[in-house]
């Protein structure tokens, strides 16, 4: 086939543009380019030879489709070869995979039966093809490198806090707009008792990050409410904590209403509680203020377990406490009026003390045991 030289340098000054602007590399458009155009030749190539245009079975003959073909692309022409098997005779249907011997040495004087050889092949109607493959490729080679750019960089903060502006508020949940790409607040990772509004810049969790297919940007969801949120708040406040001399343990969270967080420190030298609380509450309050003013209690861990459960009930009172191993419950014993204290609006100190230490507490006053003895 008579060679036809097909002008790409359009198709170069657009690769170079998206390689200045979008930062995606030459190579790979290029790759993703010739790719796209062996499966247009092809295409084209079955159905220029297997159509038979005079509707004669008799003289209808399938034509094999070449297997390995090769598209070379430069600035001045995109050129396209097959590799065919050097053989003596060459049936009519084996044109698209093998050459004579004599043909094939026109190409290459040491050409021998046996032989493979790259012939170049490129169709009359070639530029068309590319021209129009070309650009539907490089379209969709920048939406799917800059997705994977994202989520690249967005993966990495899964478990991590980041900063948003809410942009509007659906049914499903609040939109946050990241810069680059939005993120979704489902209504199940909301803290209840805020109402975010538009334009508002807010700090949430990133809890997951989804590269979905047909979809031009990763899913990612983010979360208010999850515990893991006010644990990664302090990390982020507290210098102990991120050096490892703090540690926090264990959280239990009821959002926008109360936290409890218990935190141990490997040095004694340096105050746990302390450490999270900060000189007259300047680390914790601008948590509380994000949290819109969510109670957060923070108490020391104990190994000992009787002490990290009066520790979690605090500051309420405590008479006795009574432990219970394999049942892995707590009697905790308390004065009459310090009952309510104890078990705090609607149950949830207790509730939120027990989350904590992974123990089922049982709130008793003091009157209530003396009572039990005597019957």
């Amino acid at each position: 086939m008579r060679s036809e030289k097909i002008s790409s340098k359009e198709l170069f000054n657009a690769i170079d543009q998206i390689y200045q602007e979008k930062g995606i590399t030459k190579e790979y458009l290029i790759d993703a380019l010739k790719t796209a155009l062996k499966a247009a030749y092809k295409r084209d190539f079955e159905n220029t030879h297997n159509n038979n245009e005079n509707g004669d079975p008799e003289n209808h003959i399938n034509v094999i489709v070449p297997e390995d073909v090769d598209v070379d692309i430069t600035e001045t022409s995109i050129k396209v070869y097959a590799v065919k098997e050097v053989c003596e005779e060459v049936a009519p249907e084996e044109v698209g995979i093998k050459i004579t011997l004599e043909d094939a040495k026109k190409i290459s004087k040491k050409a021998k039966i046996g032989d493979s050889i790259k012939v170049e092949v490129t169709p009359k109607n070639f530029g068309r093809i590319a021209a129009s493959t070309g650009k539907n490729i490089l379209v969709q080679k920048i939406i799917e490198a800059e997705k994977n750019l994202v989520y690249t960089q967005y993966a990495d903060k899964v478990g991590q806090i980041i900063v948003g502006t809410v942009q509007k508020t659906e049914k499903f949940g609040v939109i946050v707009d990241l810069g680059r790409v939005e993120a979704l607040i489902p209504n199940n990772e909301q803290i209840k008792t805020e109402k975010l509004q538009p334009h508002q810049k807010i700090k949430a969790l990133v809890l997951s990050v989804v590269n979905e297919t047909g979809s031009s940007q990763p899913k990612i969801t983010l979360s208010r409410k999850s515990p893991n949120f006010v644990k990664k708040l302090f990390e982020n406040e507290v210098p102990e904590i991120m050096d490892g001399i703090v540690e926090i343990k264990d959280i239990a969270r009821e959002a926008g209403s109360r936290t409890k967080i218990s935190v141990w420190s490997h040095d004694e030298n340096v105050d746990p509680v302390g450490s999270l609380v900060g000189k007259k509450g300047m680390r914790i309050q601008p948590i509380i203020d994000e949290l819109n003013g969510e109670k957060i209690d923070v108490i020391p861990y104990s190994e000992d377990i009787p002490s990290y459960i009066i520790n979690a009930i605090s500051p309420a009172p405590i008479l006795a406490i009574d432990i219970n191993d394999e049942e892995k419950i707590a009697t905790v014993v308390v004065p009459d009026d310090a009952l309510v204290f104890a078990i705090g609006a609607g149950g949830q100190n207790v509730r939120l003390a027990a989350i904590l230490t992974g123990w089922k507490i049982d709130i008793k006053t003091e009157t209530q045991i003396k009572e039990t003895v005597v019957e």
